[in-house]
């Protein structure tokens, strides 16, 4: 089981950001990575399409040979987890408890934001996993639905993402959160700017960054860490590739060599 590859699968390039974060944290392990770039967006579609097309992306994941799954969808993560535990014979994972997790630990009063596009922020997934946790008294949760295009076009440090980002948090700071999750894959490029707009007195939650510490956790509780040698990355996707060497090349921070189409129909 070590020398077997960690699947990440999401509905697009945003889950690019949780690979960025294993690599950085587990540089041993090697990834196995699928975007469902002919698909997308999951957040438009029903629960039913969106466990169906979760078992589809995770079928073609572990038909690749991995030893855990990794759901790096906010929208597959809020919905398709249980049917996926059920079917994978590895353990599986989504992005959304981690975040929380982490939130409920590092937050001092007790009210903590979060954003997200409308399909996450409207399921209520994090909502109800922030609440769970004792020490979180109040979430206030706010869809952006404007930040993914502007991850997506390279603008991270542009005076238009500012100006949207600061109509997002504005309502949130209003509320009184010390600490904001980033409910999106995307958002973490955007960590710089929310920085420097909501000052040290918020901590902000990387949910990628919080699920590759839940990999790694995962990892060492079943005993399946990989050789201390330098791990390898693999991408497919179900659309033309093109597009997604160039935004994978700005989330990953260096270049993407080579990505297989995969057509969706032979997903299974």
């Amino acid at each position: 089981m070590n020398s077997l590859k960690i699947g990440i699968f999401d509905s697009g390039v945003g889950g690019l950001t949780v690979v960025r974060a294993v690599n950085l944290l587990l540089p041993g392990e090697s990834v196995v990575y699928f975007g469902d770039t002919a698909r997308l967006p999951y957040g438009s579609k029903s629960p039913e399409t969106v466990i169906r097309f979760a078992m589809e992306d995770a079928d073609f994941l572990l038909g690749k040979g991995i030893k855990l799954l990794v759901v790096a969808c906010n929208t597959a993560s809020s919905v398709s987890l249980p049917a996926l535990r059920e079917f994978a014979d590895v353990p599986v994972i989504g992005v959304i408890e981690p975040g929380a997790k982490t939130a409920a630990d590092v937050t001092r009063n007790g009210v903590v934001g979060v954003i997200g596009t409308l399909g996450t922020i409207s399921s209520g997934a994090y909502q109800k996993a922030l609440k769970s946790c004792g020490s979180v008294n109040r979430v206030v949760a706010q869809p952006s639905p404007l930040l993914v295009p502007l991850v997506e076009e390279g603008w991270l440090e542009h005076r238009i993402t500012e100006m949207v980002l600061r109509e997002y948090t504005a309502p949130l700071v209003s509320e009184g959160i010390d600490t904001l999750v980033l409910g999106c894959t995307h958002y973490p490029l955007l960590k710089d700017a929310l920085s420097r707009i909501l000052g040290p007195g918020i901590s902000l939650v990387d949910s990628a960054e919080s699920t590759a510490e839940e990999v790694a956790a995962i990892l060492d509780a079943h005993d399946m860490r990989s050789d201390p040698v330098c791990g390898e990355n693999s991408f497919y996707v179900s659309d033309i590739p093109l597009k997604f060497q160039e935004i994978a090349q700005r989330f990953l921070g260096r270049a993407v060599p080579l990505v297989t189409h995969v057509e969706v129909g032979d997903l299974r």
